[in-house]
């Protein structure tokens, strides 16, 4: 009996491992760094098959070259626009040897040539992520084919097919697999997204906390600081979804995959609503437990939104096991029985409001794993050019000095002339190894360039010892040459989520090819020096040459945040008259009013890490981040609750209400516009509201009505301190 237990737990454990070893590989092969790096391993492995059979030596390198530099050129698209795009690269990539070719003798001409490339290219970034790929990857490549020709014309004459090989070779493969596999991306993207959701959900549950003495400013900050995460997010998976969805009904999977974000974009519009200041509702309900139940429920929904991440992520069904209906049950109860031991007051009201906003994200959720029949409004709105046209006009408006790219492109091209000049100073036979690390390193922000430089110096220190000691642990060719493509399939894997480990993969790579090259002498002590030599470079001239420094465009964002609020609210307004619509004009207002605010948050994100000389009054910033975000808390409220209670005309004085604070905010984006008449066009007298009705007739109205005179009330009360808040941060400005 013994060993039949024994056996039988053997058997037990036999399932529990083949059950693990499925979920981890499901998990994985739906992940997009898995995808990238298998994608990067099948085309390295068949160009190391073919190099082996075909006996190359030389023209190894120049090959993996033109698969990394065509790698790096990739987006997320489905196979027809990854087919435009890769005729895109391959005749830009063709330009640019024959640009090298030609240039190759004159040194002067060559770095005159490459300081102009980097320029236009950079500049093409204003047209989309496409055109950004494209771009940074044909830059790529033009310092790999100058690297590889070695000052030779002939010696680049002949490694120009090699690598153009490699470079079409790898967009075959990536034709290839969008085509075969098509859902990964999506599915990756919308389990990221749901996976941010369930972080949003447990910060706002810290908000329902019912404790004194808490520090909510600071939690406030946290909350605008991951919606920006958010945010972006939601921006990834509707650039993933819009690149599937053709003409006519989409597939099955696609339907649901749709249904999925935009239930993800109600859930976050519930999510981010607020029906009155936390402090008040503490001091009011401080003796009762109703807040802890409506915590207990937002919490019980981050943990759904959790497990909805897991299950898209790894083609599980969906199912519903978030806030249960006994949770939902005891938070009613709760406010039910305030009802009966207190007065109806604007506190009491709210939780009313809060009760309801909770009890329909509960059915958001439950809807989510079973998208309801009939047709619904996918349409999205494209961000790509659409002409010529199009195209010209937005890059035209961005070749002035106040545009941040512009300014970007400027200093990386300087960077390159001077990481140009010092190579050629110190005669160095890899020195082009420098001007990799500028353009890797240099980012648009000064905070982003210090992080990536200290990441790729960090990145090449590991890859240089690990490179050393794997060529001693396996001086074999064969073993050496698989190392070599699970380096490459790492690097491109991680390139864009573990930047250090990518830079250490593609270091290995480096020495296990210029080991097979018998090339390998000082090669570890050269690439060091110059990743250093570069990444100075580059930090420096985020520092010195044209900064984007964040109080240059804090006013600006600042602006455009409160304008695209007023562009909000007049949608939810219409949508109380007309009825509830998710129509593609209410979803385009609504996202541009949560990534006006990401971006602001972005920016004081990257305005702390920056000298302190250059920013603006931190606590006035800071401040205006967090009323601006809340008051799109209390417009999102509005949003939330449309279309509850039917349709019903908003009466004279509320939509005077209304119309004063949309005025409001535009006034005030106008003033913020002009940051050097701000403080003067901000000390005018706030301008009345309309008339309100009084608190005796403000309870007599419906309920609906009730609700949207205390959110805009909400919001009006924010109106000083947000004018006081801008005079802060734009007197520091012109003082300094």
């Amino acid at each position: 009996m013994l060993r039949r237990s024994q056996e039988g737990l053997k058997h037990v454990r036999l399932e529990q491992l083949e059950e693990n070893w499925k979920q981890g590989w499901q998990r994985a092969s739906h992940h997009e760094g898995v995808m990238h790096g298998a994608r990067a391993l099948l085309a390295l492995v068949c160009v190391l098959a073919y190099g082996w059979r075909a006996d190359w030596d030389w023209q190894l390198m120049p090959v993996l070259l033109g698969v990394i530099a065509s790698a790096l050129s990739e987006s997320d698209d489905n196979w027809r626009g990854r087919l435009r795009a890769q005729c895109l690269t391959m005749a830009a990539f063709s330009a640019i040897a024959w640009a090298v070719w030609a240039t190759l003798p004159w040194p002067l001409l060559l770095v005159s040539v490459l300081a102009l490339t980097a320029f236009m290219l950079t500049m093409l970034g204003a047209l989309g992520e496409r055109y950004r790929a494209v771009a940074f990857g044909t830059l790529v490549l033009f310092i790999y084919e100058a690297l590889s020709a070695q000052t030779s014309r002939a010696h680049a004459q002949s490694v120009t097919p090699y690598m153009l090989g490699g470079a079409a070779w790898y967009g075959l493969v990536t034709v290839w697999w969008a085509a075969a596999v098509s859902r990964p991306p999506v599915r990756h993207r919308l389990s990221q997204l749901y996976a941010l959701l369930g972080e949003y959900l447990h910060l706002k549950a810290e908000m329902l906390e019912p404790v004194r003495d808490t520090d909510r400013e600071q939690r406030r900050m946290a909350l605008a600081l991951h919606n920006g995460l958010v945010v972006d997010a939601l921006s990834a998976a509707k650039e993933s979804l819009f690149s599937r969805v053709g003409k006519g009904d989409p597939p099955g999977w696609l339907r649901e995959a749709l249904h999925q974000y935009l239930a993800a974009q109600d859930i976050h519009e519930r999510t981010s609503s607020s029906h009155e200041q936390y402090g008040l509702l503490t001091e009011a309900f401080f003796h009762s437990d109703a807040l802890y139940r409506c915590q207990r429920v937002l919490a019980l929904q981050g943990d759904q939104a959790l497990r909805l991440s897991v299950a898209i992520g790894q083609k599980t069904p969906l199912q519903h096991q978030g806030a249960t209906s006994r949770a939902i049950e005891d938070m009613q109860s709760a406010v039910h029985l305030l009802d009966a031991t207190r007065p109806s007051d604007r506190p009491l009201r709210a939780l009313h409001a809060l009760r309801d906003n909770l009890t329909a994200l509960a059915g958001v959720f439950a809807s989510v794993p079973r998208p309801q029949p009939g047709p619904f409004d996918h349409s999205m709105v494209d961000s790509h050019p659409r002409s010529v046209a199009e195209a010209w006009k937005r890059l035209r408006a961005q070749f002035t000095l106040r545009a941040q790219l512009c300014r970007h492109a400027l200093r990386l091209s300087l960077a390159l002339v001077i990481g140009f000049a010092i190579m050629q100073a110190t005669h160095d036979p890899h020195g082009y190894w420098i001007l990799l690390t500028i353009v890797f390193v240099s980012q648009p922000q000064y905070a982003a360039t210090l992080r990536r430089l200290s990441q790729r110096i960090a990145g090449t220190v590991m890859g240089l010892a690990l490179g050393w000691a794997l060529i001693r642990l396996f001086p074999g060719e064969v073993w050496q040459s698989v190392l070599l493509a699970a380096a490459g399939s790492v690097f491109m894997g991680t390139r864009r989520t573990h930047y250090p480990v990518a830079t250490c993969a593609i270091t290995t790579l480096m020495l296990l090819s210029f080991h097979q090259m018998g090339m390998a002498e000082g090669v570890i002590l050269t690439r060091l020096l110059d990743t250093v030599t570069g990444s100075a470079i580059a930090g420096f001239a985020a520092l010195l040459v044209l900064p984007n420094w964040q109080s240059r465009h804090w006013h600006q964002l600042a602006a455009q945040s409160l304008r695209a609020q007023a562009q909000y609210l007049s949608e939810i307004v219409q949508q109380y008259q007309s009825g509830k619509q998710d129509n593609l004009a209410y979803r385009l207002a609504r996202r541009n009013a949560h990534r006006a605010d990401a971006a602001l948050a972005n920016a004081y994100a990257a305005m702390r890490q920056e000298p302190e000389r250059v920013r603006l009054n931190e606590a006035s910033c800071g401040r205006f981040l967090i009323l601006s975000h809340t008051q799109l808390n209390y417009i999102s409220a509005l949003g939330a609750h449309r279309g509850e209670e039917g349709t019903a005309p908003v009466d004279a004085a509320l939509m005077g209400m209304n119309q004063a604070l949309q005025a409001q905010l535009r006034d005030l984006a106008q003033a913020l516009d002009a940051p050097r008449t701000v403080s003067t066009v901000l000390l005018g007298a706030l301008s009345e509201p309309g008339d309100a009705p009084a608190k005796e007739q403000a309870e007599a109205l419906p309920r609906v009505q009730r609700l949207l005179r205390h959110q805009l009330e909400l919001a009006w009360r924010l109106q000083p301190e947000l004018r006081l808040q801008a005079r802060a941060f734009s007197a520091s400005g012109q003082a300094r």
